[in-house]
C-alpha cells in the first residue's frame, strides 16, 4: 500500500523536521531528508518501514523515491527491525590494521550473531561500517551514539556488559 498518513509521524518528529527545514532555503527541502529520516527512525525503535519513509517524503513535499534513495543508501538507516542496541564496527583500513577483524570476530562469537543480525532476545544488532572517522583511536566501534576506541576483547566485554544492563 502506498498511502502514508501524516499521523504516522509523531508530533515531536514533525517538530524536529520543522526545525531542520527552517535551516534551509524553502526551495531546498531535500536538504532536510537525512535528519528527517533519522528522526522518523528514532520514533520507530530504530528502523524505517515503507509507510514511515512515505510519510517523511510526503511531509517534505518530495517524491517518495527521493526518500527511498536516501534510506536505502546510508548504513545509518535500517529497513527492518533492529535490536535495542546497535553496534557499528569499523572495518576500514585504519581499524583493520589495528585488528578490527579480531574485534568483530570477538563480538560475533560473544553475541552469537553475524553482521546484519540481531540477537534472539532483541537486545543487540551488529553492523559493519566502512568508516567511523575515528582512525586515531582505531579500532573503533559505535554503540548507539557513543564511540568506543582503542578496542580490545576485554574492553568489548565490558562495553557489552554495561550496554546490556541498560
Amino acid at each position: 500500500m502506498n498511502i502514508a498518513s501524516p499521523d504516522r509521524l509523531t508530533k515531536e518528529t514533525r517538530q524536529g523536521i520543522d526545525g531542520w527545514l527552517a535551516k534551509f532555503p524553502k526551495d531546498q527541502r531535500r536538504s532536510a531528508m537525512i535528519p528527517a529520516l533519522k528522526l522518523a527512525q528514532e520514533q520507530n525503535q530504530g528502523w524505517l518501514d515503507e509507510s514511515l519513509i512515505n510519510a517523511v517524503a510526503d511531509y517534505l513535499c518530495l517524491p517518495r523515491i527521493a526518500a527511498y534513495e536516501v534510506a536505502s543508501f546510508y548504513t545509518l538507516f535500517h529497513l527492518k527491525p533492529v535490536g535495542k542496541h546497535r553496534l557499528y564496527v569499523c572495518t576500514n583500513i585504519a581499524c583493520l590494521l589495528r585488528n578490527s577483524d579480531e574485534i568483530a570476530y570477538h563480538i560475533k562469537a560473544k553475541l552469537n550473531i553475524g553482521f546484519g543480525e540481531t540477537t534472539p532476545d532483541g537486545r543487540f544488532s551488529l553492523f559493519e561500517v566502512e568508516c567511523l572517522g575515528a582512525c586515531g583511536g582505531a579500532p573503533a566501534m559505535q554503540v548507539g551514539s557513543i564511540y568506543h576506541e582503542n578496542l580490545t576483547p576485554e574492553k568489548i566485554d565490558q562495553i557489552l556488559e554495561e550496554t546490556y544492563a541498560k
